[in-house]
């Protein structure tokens, strides 16, 4: 008994002592995963920020050049209606006109107006009116004042309507959804009077939209294709020093011509007379029975 009393001592402490140590290691494992944890939640959350900071940047990024993209869009699709007015001096008026409708149909343009006149005898001029795709005008206007003798005016002028463009796509627009919703109304509606109304109101935006979409039209129209008007002279003194004097020529025909005038008047004359001729045996004997009665009244005084 006093054995197992002894045996029992000794072993509480060592029971202690073992259960002191198994304590402190678990407090060990507890403290080491705690700071693993806070070093793995840094890590993640240093990660995650600069994951979050690359997309943000790459978000304005793209935002940039979206915003760059469509000012370049604005830019370059500015709508400018270019017109020209050019004044030239050719050598043959007939053939600079051939080289010019024929540059015309190269370019895909097309001829609004073209008169040709004569303004003395070794004088002739005219005039063009072109329309040419707007890319090209540029390059049409250089290649014929290239063939031309002398280029005495030329004016370029343009007019920006982007913004008269933009003001009719909005107000169209909104036409639009106006018409939309009558057209609901016009389903829903049951009495002859809202029948009636609704149906004027349709009509009246629709009129809208035609017109706005004709002036559309013609806007667009007018900046797809460019203007040019060209006034052509030829040039008189080199065509006087190319032609021939012919003198001798010159003095038959005006010969023939007088003579042909003296020819015609007496033929008139003659013509005038013969023609008249009753009337004026008439006349005549008329005046001989007046004269005859006179002479015998200032006989009988």
């Amino acid at each position: 008994m006093k054995k197992l009393l002894f045996v029992s001592f000794l072993l509480i402490p060592l029971l202690l002592a073992a259960c002191s140590t198994n304590q402190s290691k678990e407090s060990s494992d507890t403290a080491g995963f705690s700071k693993n944890d806070v070093s793995i939640a840094k890590t993640e959350s240093s990660s995650d920020a600069s994951i979050g900071a690359t997309e943000n940047s790459s978000k304005d990024q793209s935002v940039e050049n979206d915003s760059e993209e469509a000012e370049r869009k604005a830019t370059t699709e500015r709508m400018v209606i270019h017109q020209v007015q050019l004044q030239v001096l050719v050598q043959d008026l007939d053939q600079a006109q051939a080289s010019i409708e024929k540059k015309v149909a190269q370019y895909a343009g097309y001829i609004v107006e073209s008169n040709m006149y004569r303004e003395s005898e070794t004088e002739k001029a005219g005039q063009l009116v072109i329309r040419i795709p707007d890319k090209d005008f540029q390059t049409f206007l250089r290649e014929t004042e290239e063939e031309v003798i002398e280029v005495l005016e030329r004016t370029i002028s343009g007019e920006d309507v982007t913004e008269q463009y933009v003001d009719l796509e909005a107000r169209l627009q909104s036409k639009r959804v106006v018409e939309k919703r009558l057209l609901s109304f016009l389903e829903d509606a049951k009495k002859t009077e809202d029948l009636l109304q609704i149906s004027n109101d349709l009509a009246n935006i629709q009129e809208e939209i035609e017109t706005i979409t004709g002036k559309m039209k013609f806007l667009k129209n007018q900046t797809d294709y460019s203007t040019i008007t060209i006034y052509m002279q030829e040039d008189s003194i080199q065509k006087i020093a190319e032609k021939p004097l012919n003198t001798w020529g010159k003095t038959k025909k005006q010969l023939a011509a007088s003579t042909n005038f003296l020819l015609s008047a007496g033929s008139g004359l003659a013509v005038f007379l013969i023609g008249n001729l009753p009337i004026f045996i008439i006349v005549l004997m008329m005046g001989l029975v007046l004269f005859y009665f006179i002479r015998r009244r200032k006989k009988k005084e």
